[in-house]
C-alpha cells in the first residue's frame, strides 16, 4: 500500500487516556497533517497489521507479536495505580478459577495473567465477554475491565475485591508499566511523522484543562476524576525507566523484545 506524504494515516485509541496524545492532531497545529481514525486498542493493532495506517497507538503485546517498530518518546504508561485497568472478583483472588475479560486490550489481558500467576499463584480460565461488570460476574468468578468502562466504576463502592493492575505490577516489579506505544511497520517514522506525534502531544499537554472540560461528560466520569487520571495516573513520556518496565513485562509474558526507532529518523 502506497502512503501519501501528507496527511499521515494514524490510528489512535478511543479511550480518554489517548486524548492528550492526539489533541494537536484534532485541535492544534498538526490538524492538517494527520488523517485520524479511532478504534479499540486491539483493533488499532489489526489496522496496522493490515497496512491501513502508517502508525497506530498499539498495545505493546501486539507491537511485540507483530515485530513493529516503535516511535520513541510517548505512549501510555503508569507508575503504580492506573485506575483504568481493574480486576474485580466476587471470590478471594487466590480462589479465582474463571475470569471474564474485555479483549479490547491484549496487553491488559496478558498483565492480568502475569499478576495472577506471579502474585497470587492462580491461572484461571479466561473467557472473552462484553465489558458489563454484573453480567461478567454472573458467569465468572472475576472480571477484567479496561479503559473508560473501568473508569466509570468506583472501586471503593463495589461490594467485591478489586485489584488495580498498575499497582499490582509495581508491587511485583517495582517498575512502570507500559500499555501502548506509537508503532508501525518499519520504518514508521520519516517525512516529519515523528515531529507530528511530538508536536501533537506537546499541544495536548499544554491544554489538559481544555481536554478535561470537553471530555469528562462524554466519558461518563467526573471532572475531578478526568483531571486526576490524565495528570496523575497516566504517564505519557516513555524514557529509560519505562522501557525497563516494558522489557520486564515482555519477558514475563513470553513475548519478543521491542525495537525502538532512532529519534533522529523523525
Amino acid at each position: 500500500m502506497k502512503y501519501l506524504t501528507r496527511p499521515f494515516s494514524i490510528c489512535a485509541v478511543n479511550y480518554l487516556n489517548t486524548v492528550p496524545l492526539v489533541w494537536g492532531m484534532q485541535h492544534g497545529p498538526q490538524r492538517e497533517q494527520a488523517a485520524l481514525t479511532f478504534e479499540l486498542p486491539a483493533v488499532c493493532a489489526e489496522v496496522i497489521e493490515r497496512n491501513e495506517a502508517q502508525i497506530g497507538l498499539a498495545p505493546v503485546a501486539e507491537v511485540a507479536r507483530q515485530g513493529l517498530e516503535v516511535a520513541p518518546g510517548h505512549g501510555i504508561a503508569c507508575h503504580g495505580a492506573v485506575r483504568s485497568i481493574l480486576l474485580v472478583s466476587r471470590v478471594p483472588v487466590r480462589s479465582i478459577r474463571t475470569l471474564a475479560v474485555d479483549l479490547s486490550s491484549r496487553t491488559s489481558v496478558q498483565l492480568a495473567r502475569i499478576v495472577l500467576r506471579e502474585l497470587y499463584g492462580v491461572q484461571p480460565e479466561f473467557r472473552a465477554r462484553p465489558p458489563l461488570l454484573e453480567d461478567m460476574l454472573a458467569e465468572c468468578e472475576a472480571a477484567l475491565l479496561i479503559g473508560d468502562p473501568a473508569l466509570r466504576l468506583d472501586p471503593a463502592a463495589l461490594p467485591y475485591e478489586t485489584l488495580d493492575l498498575g499497582a499490582e505490577w509495581q508491587a511485583l516489579t517495582g517498575l512502570p508499566m507500559v500499555f501502548a506505544l506509537w508503532a508501525g511497520k518499519a520504518p514508521p517514522l520519516g517525512d516529519g511523522l515523528g515531529t507530528v506525534l511530538e508536536g501533537s502531544y506537546q499541544f495536548g499537554h499544554s491544554h489538559i484543562a481544555d481536554i478535561v472540560e470537553q471530555q469528562f461528560h462524554l466519558r461518563g466520569v467526573t471532572r475531578e476524576l478526568a483531571h486526576e487520571y490524565l495528570t496523575r495516573y497516566i504517564h505519557f513520556e516513555i524514557g529509560d525507566l519505562e522501557m525497563k518496565g516494558l522489557e520486564a513485562f515482555l519477558k514475563l509474558a513470553g513475548l519478543p523484545q521491542i525495537a525502538v526507532a532512532e529519534a533522529a529518523s523523525q
